[in-house]
């Protein structure tokens, strides 16, 4: 080719390159092939132009060819693959390319692509290394230095000085007036105030400092500003700085919308919507959400349904982003405020679905108990991620499908998709579900060899774990170690502390809660009142329902009043029970009978257990509960009559008892005894035991009491009747076949027998073993002759 029309190509091509960027990849790959088949051969610029082109449309691998058969880059190719490698997240070959780039050639754009790199990749300490080094090797930064060193600062910055350092350093540079580079250090001083290690208050003073003093304010100035104050809980400063801005920039007023949402102010983000609609404002996909976010918290479903309305009358051609995100949105609307059927028909009708609309129709499903519609629409999930696994594992557990949700957790893994610490929580609580001691601490061990150790929804899963395995101990443990506490750590540490019958610890750890300045939630009233009623402390438990509303505004639901009930029941305070129930704000429902049915039972009283049962009748005709608890009284009374009437009024409306049944986990398999149990491999051996057992407890002064056998029989066969109970079975089997020594755990999944909480008392003095049962209701731990209980259940 003539000089003459190297020139004119070499024109041509560069001409055509620089069109690209607004076309097809395709068309990049055209022109590259065009070249090669006329025989040009670019020149530096050409062939830059070209890399930079192909990093842009994802294709760095070719492009680093083209970049190998080049004998000396300069720094403009250099600095292209720097910004390539930065950009899709491989900063290692960034950093490779740059410390290949020979220091003469270097120039401030290079240090500011490996700067921007670092920060953009989350490394800030290598991007303030880096700045370091180009002072210190006579490079002069520029405003986009500062701006990305800063943003790297804000990434590590713990105290004040480091702030203070680079805020002068700018300052001398002459680039304190500079929009974005004012910007980059108000964000630096806004995230270093969430250190631990600094007064907040005082960074967002020189933060607010700098803005009010800023001689050019743009969108992000406002925004990063008010959103600082959001961030550090001052939404006062937030209010103050927003009302004095005259633009009407749609970030800044979804920021506060989303900051009154995080702080469950969902009146005021409504009001400030309503203004932002006053003022003719457009809205934005931000601020659907999170106005629809705000309706579902408040369960405001028509105030949702109005604007759903309005989207559909006013947006025109809604972008991806907007459908999406929206559309979620009003997904939990609908499924929040208990019309998940109409939450269901939007996924359906949506043109376009992501993960997240999977996810939350299927959490939709798992909150609102639906388990099976949940299973049957996890399977139809094209693609699943870690949330889609553990919503679905811990559904399974939430629902009492223990042993589904630890398959889930295997077949999870079978899969390749590492669980996370919320998988591991939901396996852990079906290990709670199912009381298998031994699953739940191999879970607890790879839990800790994944990282997830200090993980707060895992740790809470380990406590109700251990509470709920017998293992009080190994609960306390987990809460005591804890590197941080939620209401939730709380909440659980105190239910089972209630649970095994240490009702003052359990006072005594909500006190220790008032003071950290927890605040408790309605949850925490629930676990509270029963720990109290558990242990008979009646002044302290009417004295924290109370303060509910008193002093923390909770109203007291029909769950609350059921506990208060049960406490004042059980301690017999059958009048103060009786007047509570007639000054409630609501027509009682079933826990309040049952509550009353119950305290009746333990005392005795048969008149007003008769009225709590008929009203449960009404209720819930086909409970076997009811009957089950009425007949008792009866025969406690030696009323044969009435107890065979009760029981023909169960066969003429079908009702069936269920039967009692027990459990031992031994060598990691779990064995089950009925009453009267035959079916066990190795039953015989068990009575044989018991029989030894019992002529050894009758020396220590045990006697059968044989008013719990609830039928009309003669004393003989009452005390064989007792002595072939479910729970008496499956302890026996777990002293003939665990080590001497180890600790008996049973579970039961009805309220333990009178006869049997007596017998295990003198049977752990026998054995010299600590003897641990969970019925339907409590855990006793039986030890030297005493439950722990203090024989108040």
């Amino acid at each position: 080719m003539s000089h003459l029309t190297v020139r004119a190509l070499a024109n041509f091509y560069a001409a055509q390159l620089l069109l690209c960027s607004k076309q097809a990849p395709p068309t990049v790959r055209m022109i590259h092939a065009h070249m090669i088949a006329s025989g040009f051969r670019p020149q530096s610029h050409i062939l830059n132009r070209l890399m930079d082109l192909y990093c842009k449309s994802a294709n760095i691998v070719y492009a680093r060819k083209l970049f190998d058969e080049i004998a000396e880059p300069d720094i403009v190719a250099r600095t292209t693959f720097i910004t390539a490698y930065s950009d899709s997240g491989v900063l290692k070959l960034a950093r490779e390319t740059f410390n290949a780039t020979p220091l003469n050639i270097r120039d401030t754009v290079c240090y500011n692509a490996m700067i921007t790199g670092c920060a953009h990749n989350s490394d800030g300490n290598a991007a303030i290394a880096l700045f370091c080094e180009m002072k210190r090797y006579d490079f002069r930064p520029d405003n986009f230095t500062y701006t990305s060193m800063l943003s790297g600062l804000s990434l590590v910055a713990e105290y004040e000085s480091h702030c203070q350092q680079l805020h002068c350093e700018i300052v001398k540079s002459g680039t304190g007036f500079v929009t974005s580079v004012v910007n980059a250090l108000i964000s630096a001083y806004v995230k270093c105030a969430s250190s631990p290690f600094v007064t907040p208050s005082l960074l967002m003073a020189a933060a607010r400092k700098l803005f009010d003093e800023m001689p050019l304010k743009d969108e992000l100035s406002w925004t990063t500003i008010i959103t600082g104050y959001i961030r550090n809980d001052n939404l006062y400063g937030a209010r103050q700085v927003f009302d004095g801005m005259n633009e009407k920039l749609v970030v800044a007023w979804n920021a506060l919308i989303s900051g009154y949402m995080h702080k469950g102010l969902v009146s005021k983000a409504l009001e400030i919507a309503r203004k932002m609609h006053f003022l003719e404002i457009r809205f934005d996909e931000f601020t659907y959400t999170s106005i629809l976010g705000a309706c579902a918290t408040a369960k405001l479903f028509l105030h949702g349904k109005q604007v759903h309305a309005y989207i559909i009358r006013t947006v025109k051609d809604p972008s991806r982003d907007f459908l999406f995100s929206v559309n979620n949105a009003l997904i939990a609307l609908y499924w929040k405020c208990g019309r998940l059927d109409d939450a269901r028909n939007i996924f359906d009708k949506m043109p376009i679905r992501d993960l997240v609309s999977w996810n939350t129709v299927l959490s939709a499903y798992v909150d609102v108990g639906r388990i099976e519609e949940a299973r049957s629409f996890f399977h139809e999930i094209p693609e699943k991620n870690k949330l889609t696994w553990s919503v679905m594992i811990s559904g399974f557990a939430q629902n009492g499908l223990g042993e589904e949700g630890l398959k889930l957790f295997n077949q999870m893994r079978s899969y390749n998709c590492q669980p996370c610490d919320y998988s591991f929580a939901g396996a852990i609580i079906s290990c709670a579900v199912l009381a298998s001691l031994d699953h739940g601490r191999q879970l607890h061990a790879q839990l800790i060899q994944s990282g997830f150790e200090s993980s707060l929804s895992a740790s809470n899963s380990l406590i109700t774990m251990y509470a709920r395995c017998g293992v009080l101990q190994d609960s306390q443990s987990v809460f005591f170690t804890m590197s941080s506490l939620d209401s939730v750590s709380w909440n659980s540490m105190i239910a089972a502390l209630g649970q095994h019958g240490h009702g003052g610890q359990a006072v005594d750890l909500f006190e220790q809660m008032l003071k950290e300045d927890i605040v408790p939630d309605r949850i925490t009233f629930l676990t509270i009142l029963s720990s109290c009623s558990h242990a008979g402390l009646v002044d302290q438990g009417q004295s924290y329902f109370s303060s509910m509303y008193e002093l923390y505004n909770i109203t007291p639901g029909e769950d609350h009043y059921g506990r208060l009930i049960d406490l004042l029941c059980r301690a017999g305070k059958f009048t103060e029970a009786v007047d509570m129930i007639q000054k409630m704000p609501f027509s009682p429902g079933v826990s309040i009978w049952e509550a009353l049915l119950g305290g009746c039972r333990i005392h005795g009283n048969i008149e007003l257990g008769i009225k709590a049962a008929e009203k449960l009748f009404e209720l819930i005709p086909h409970h076997d509960g009811t009957y089950i608890l009425l007949s008792n009284m009866y025969a406690n009374l030696g009323k044969w009559n009435d107890v065979s009437r009760i029981r023909n009024m169960m066969r003429v409306r079908g009702v069936k008892k269920e039967p009692a049944c027990s459990w031992i986990e031994v060598d990691n398999m779990v064995h089950v005894f009925l009453v009267d149990d035959t079916k066990h491999p190795e039953v015989q051996k068990v009575y044989k035991y018991l029989e030894e057992l019992v002529f050894k407890m009758r020396k220590l002064g045990y006697v059968p009491d044989t008013k719990f056998v609830l039928h009309d029989m003669e004393n003989e066969q009452k005390e064989y009747a007792l002595s072939t109970h479910s729970e008496k079975l499956a302890v026996a089997f777990g002293l003939l076949r665990l080590p001497c020594g180890a600790m008996i755990r049973v579970f039961k999944n009805l309220r333990i027998c009178g006869d049997c909480h007596n017998a295990f008392k003198f049977m752990s003095q026998v054995v010299e073993r600590e003897i641990v049962v969970r019925d339907g209701k409590r855990f006793h731990h039986f030890k030297n002759g005493k439950c722990s209980c203090g024989n108040y259940w």
